[in-house]
């Protein structure tokens, strides 16, 4: 078995007000000629999208838009964008959203040079040549797909999700401009915001950790922990959402390198079975299945050690637990998978299915089926 790891982040990452505009200018600088937008019909109809437009033609781009991406994007999604790429010849991908928008338009990089279909691709580098160059504009502080190797695209008829690791779909260029973020809902922010902090505690009990890893994790938990609910009281807040787009990036710098564990794994389950919001299904789990990676020497004494990152005078995992429950109330997530919607005759499978993720592979613990249906239980019951 090798001990080499390596580090994945874009070449070049944009952070600041403004961080549009030189993504733009970078565009240009490049020579591409033809871009689509990928995005979805909120950012269209805030005018987003007609924005990034506007920079790209005043830089003389022929430009393209596909903006029916929906939250969970689907295969369909991927096979109607990659159409629109097609006839437009585009040369390079705008994608503009959160975690929906980027892995669409991953997704749809990969395919225009790779051809195939996306399901082909599912795994660890699956692909044999990169992508079509992405720049990826963020719009929330959450998922971190603008600058990660992780792309999830849902398959309606099997009701899962499929999970793409490659390093081939890692964007040319991230941006976190906090002016994109300022019209994000109180509702979208801590949702997103606790999925950067789902990806911090995952990243650092993960058997993949290593001190890169850490110390972006647990600087991520520190933002996280003094900007995430001045973000949620004030959406207009600059430093809280500049803060904000540096948490969420550190935490994909995290993840991206060592992985994630088994909230992620039953989460994709719960999305692509329910179509339930990623960063809701993130929060509500977070608690519960830390609560049985504490059984794990190691996991247990990391879990304290984060707990005084997230403002708890006591080291140790129990505190942490109870410090998410806090969180959570704090910012009115829903308080377990029963109000959510998820039914009690479904564990068998999204346990079986979970247990197939490749984001478990690096939870501190490997659950058997019977232990992974009582986490979702406890999340249920909770």
């Amino acid at each position: 078995m090798s001990s080499v790891t390596g580090f994945y982040i874009p070449p070049i990452s944009y952070f600041g007000e403004g961080a549009l505009t030189e993504a733009a200018d970078y565009i240009k600088a490049k020579e591409f000629k033809k871009a689509i937008i990928v995005t979805d019909p909120g950012i269209a109809k805030i005018g987003l999208a007609a924005k990034v437009t506007q920079l790209l033609e005043e830089r003389k781009l022929s430009v393209s838009i596909y903006d029916q991406t929906q939250p969970n994007p689907t295969t369909k999604n991927v096979t109607a964008g990659l159409k629109t790429l097609k006839k437009h010849g585009s040369d390079i991908v705008v994608s503009i959203g959160g975690g929906s928008a980027h892995d669409n338009a991953k997704a749809i990089a990969l395919l225009a040079t790779n051809g195939g279909e996306i399901g082909d691709y599912e795994g660890v580098n699956k692909s044999k040549v990169p992508a079509l160059p992405l720049v990826a504009v963020n719009t929330t502080a959450g998922t971190a797909s603008e600058m990660t190797r992780f792309t999830i695209i849902s398959n309606e008829e099997k009701k899962v999700k499929m999970a793409i690791i490659d390093n081939n779909v890692t964007p040319s260029v991230a941006v976190n401009d906090p002016s994109a973020m300022y019209g994000l809902p109180p509702a979208l922010t801590a949702a997103t915001g606790l999925d950067a902090l789902t990806h911090c505690i995952e990243a650092y009990v993960s058997t993949a950790a290593s001190p890169i890893t850490d110390c972006c994790a647990l600087k991520g938990v520190d933002l996280i922990e003094e900007s995430l609910a001045e973000a949620y009281k004030n959406g207009n807040d600059t430093k809280a959402r500049t803060d904000m787009c540096y948490a969420e990036y550190l935490a994909g710098m995290a993840f991206n390198n060592a992985s994630l564990g088994y909230v992620h794994a039953i989460a994709h389950q719960l999305g692509g079975f329910y179509h339930l919001p990623h960063g809701v299904c993130n929060a509500v789990l977070l608690p519960h299945v830390q609560s049985f990676n504490m059984k794990c020497k190691k996991a247990n004494k990391r879990l304290g050690e984060i707990a005084t990152h997230l403002g708890e005078g006591t080291a140790t995992a129990e505190a942490l637990i109870d410090r998410l429950h806090q969180f959570n109330r704090d910012l009115n997530m829903p308080r377990n998978l029963k109000v959510l919607g998820v039914k009690e005759e479904d564990f068998d499978i999204l346990a079986q299915n979970a247990m197939q993720d490749a984001c478990g592979l690096t939870n501190p613990i490997q659950f058997g089926k019977e232990e992974v249906i009582s986490i979702i239980r406890q999340a249920y019951e909770y």
